[in-house]
């Protein structure tokens, strides 16, 4: 039997991410599409200015754009993603979750709190089990779960696969593509010709966001892993993929042939989002690229090549799609598990 489920601020580029990655969806079917009052009441098709480069699905062109309010949607829906901004939805996802509703959400806001599972679920999707805690703190009989960063979710199902050795301390310099700030977020006499080496507020997200991810739930909270990361993050002119140079120390010696098979041994999911292999391992020095291959897995892998040595550890590039595996997909992806572990 197929899930109902619902998008909350579903005219936005991500919201856009959502209707393509739902549409055929083998569990999932989509029957509420949310937005601001300004949409609320227009078919999709009227309501959204489309910007994916395939077709708005048949399905949802003549959907009526619904109100963003638990009152608009019906409880027959057992799930709803997020794509709000985090200003918007730090105030109305608790509305859902408190009306009942499982709402997986890609929005920035609650990331940290320390009841919030932040998952990836080929990494720590053990953390669901926080979601108990949340609802006895709370007094909620919904949840709300969110997925990283993009930059962040590039990197650490490489850092996890490491995580055998031992780490110690990690240094990132992201070049991200223009998609991550929004289709109006960096203009074009900005970015072309150029690259802006500073991204509001990214780099603490991967530091902090990692190592929560690459932490450990005992019952009761998550103990953060004491890695230590720092992070330069520059947007660069692509379009799409967040390409990322990782040095990573690690407290046992590991020589490049180790750190590809522990990247070829990260573990995969048989949810029908999760791509297998996880991590696409390059031997050439100059992959992954953003053109070549952000659409790897349907754009739900992580590629890593360069790998080399370093007198501490390793260092190598990663690369992943920054609105569907960094963005809509990872928060499916998500859907996906909570549906399988059956909190929806």
């Amino acid at each position: 039997m197929s899930i109902d489920v619902g998008i909350l601020g579903g005219t936005g580029a991500v919201g856009q991410r959502f209707i393509q990655l739902l549409d055929g969806h083998p569990e999932f079917e989509l029957a509420v599409i949310t937005a601001s009052d300004e949409s609320a009441g227009k078919s999709y098709r009227e309501a959204a200015k489309w910007r994916i480069d395939s077709p708005i699905p048949e399905s949802v062109g003549d959907i009526t754009v619904r109100a963003t309010d638990p009152s608009d949607v019906p409880d027959d829906v057992d799930l709803l993603f997020s794509s709000l901004p985090s200003g918007i939805a730090a105030e109305v996802e608790p509305r859902f979750t408190e009306a009942g509703y499982v709402v997986s959400s890609n929005s920035s806001n609650a990331r940290m709190a320390d009841d919030v599972p932040l998952v990836i679920p080929e990494v720590n999707g053990d953390h669901l089990d926080l979601i108990e805690v949340q609802r006895d703190e709370r007094g909620w009989d919904g949840a709300l779960v969110k997925n990283p960063n993009c930059s962040t979710i590039t990197m650490v199902p490489t850092l996890a696969a490491l995580d055998r050795f031992g780490l110690n301390r990690v240094h990132v310099a992201t070049l991200q593509a223009v998609s991550g700030a929004g289709y109006s977020g960096v203009t074009s006499m900005e970015i072309i010709d150029n690259v802006i080496p500073h991204i509001g507020g990214e780099e603490s997200k991967m530091e902090t966001e990692s190592r929560k991810l690459l932490g450990t739930f005992d019952g009761s909270e998550i103990d953060h892993h004491d890695v230590d990361v720092s992070a330069s993050c520059n947007r660069v002119p692509t379009l799409d993929g967040h390409l990322e140079n990782v040095w990573a120390d690690t407290e046992e010696t590991a020589t490049p042939e180790d750190a590809r098979d522990a990247f070829r041994d990260a573990p995969t999911l048989d949810l029908p989002s999760a791509p297998d292999p996880l991590i696409e391992v390059f031997e050439d020095d100059d992959r992954p690229q953003p053109r070549l291959d952000r659409t790897l897995g349907g754009g739900m892998q992580v590629a890593v090549g360069g790998v080399q040595d370093t007198p501490a550890g390793v260092q190598y590039n990663c690369l992943a799609h920054n609105t569907i595996r960094g963005a809509a997909g990872a928060s499916l992806l998500n859907g996906e598990l909570l549906a399988r572990e059956g909190w929806v």
